[in-house]
């Protein structure tokens, strides 16, 4: 038996109150504290579902008298909340597309002043932890008391592993800043596809993360949001138990895994950079081809490097290595630029 996080679980979309109550009874062997469904859903662009809207609390409050389960959804505006609170649903929680806005996360923490229920803030869509910290600020200045923070990434204009980068200093950074506010992982819209889902899960935990948020539907295929992150109740309890949730004797300093979050970090942004530079290179070998002109040029190559190997040095980095650094980027690059000739001498042949 698995020691088991705190567990919010369930559809990314209401979509029908068949759907909402097979996935409900699919988690009930699995008792998370909270089942979610996203009733208001803030689209990107319009035409997409935007959510069932009111109608779909009913469908929750079967959830609550029919399953057992507490319920939670997201709110963005403050009639969103004068409908949950009727409802009387159990925990709600500020999306990272509200979170973003002021004056949006003001009207909601007015609209929740002096509830008693549990409030949950998503990061900013943008990596601000001034932001996040506000938002969190604004509600615990209308005197409301059980609040917590959730953890969705953070997005980027270029394609990378995850829907949303993680950016783990930023929620390291958070923990520091307000130590007195748990935190939760919602690694479905980190990672934005299921296989990545277990190895953001075991980080956070890893991280000592006060729990996770995993988007959970009985049949995630047929799901009419976010089809690729959902996962149904077998998988979801198949991580669950290999989670390793460990003691605080045995987990590793926790100085050491903030330095670790970092590394990751810079890595990431080491890998984007390099990305970048295939890019460029390919862009300059279509170039020569297109001029007739020889992919290596000595003069130039000797020239970049000694420039790269000075900044480097002035910066600290060693010189050994910065030159062994950028002659294997250099001929990386001539490589790329050689397989661009060659394809092209291939068709021409052919």
């Amino acid at each position: 038996m698995y020691k088991k996080p705190f567990l919010i679980a369930g559809p990314c979309s209401a979509e029908t109150e068949n759907q909402v109550l097979e996935t409900a009874k699919s988690l009930k062997h699995i008792q998370p504290d909270y089942f979610r469904a996203g009733i208001w859903k803030p689209r990107t662009r319009p035409g997409e579902f935007e959510g069932v809207g009111a109608s779909g609390l009913e469908w929750l409050n079967k959830v609550q008298s029919e399953i057992g389960l507490k319920v939670a959804t997201e709110v963005a505006k403050p009639e969103h909340v004068e409908a949950a609170l009727n409802a009387k649903i159990d925990l709600v929680w500020i999306g990272a597309r509200t979170t973003t806005n002021p004056f949006s996360v003001q009207e909601l923490a007015e609209a929740l002043s002096g509830v008693d229920i549990p409030v949950m803030v998503k990061n900013p869509v943008n990596p601000d932890l001034k932001l996040w910290i506000g938002a969190i600020e604004r509600l615990s200045k209308s005197g409301i008391h059980s609040i917590s923070a959730i953890h969705r990434g953070f997005s980027v204009y270029e394609k990378t592993l995850y829907r949303n980068n993680p950016n783990w200093q930023i929620p390291i950074d958070f923990m520091h800043e307000m130590p007195q506010i748990p935190i939760i992982c919602d690694p479905s819209h980190i990672g934005g596809r299921r296989e990545l889902l277990y190895d953001i899960a075991q980080k956070a935990m890893d991280l000592k993360y006060a729990g996770l948020m995993i988007e959970t539907h009985f049949q995630p295929v047929h799901a009419w949001t976010d089809t690729k992150q959902q996962v149904d109740a077998n998988l979801l309890s198949e991580l669950l138990n290999k989670l390793k949730i460990r003691n605080h004797n045995e987990i590793e300093d926790s100085e050491i895994l903030e330095f670790r979050a970092q590394l990751q970090t810079l890595d990431e942004d080491i890998i984007h950079l390099l990305r970048e530079r295939k890019k460029v290179s390919e862009l300059i070998g279509v170039f020569k081809k297109e001029h007739n002109l020889a992919v290596l040029q000595s003069s130039q190559y000797e020239e970049t490097l000694k420039n790269n190997v000075l900044k480097a040095v002035e910066s600290n980095l060693a010189k050994d290595f910065s030159i062994a650094l950028f002659k294997l980027i250099h001929e990386e690059s001539i490589h790329i630029q050689s397989e661009i000739l060659k394809t092209d001498k291939k068709r021409e042949t052919n």
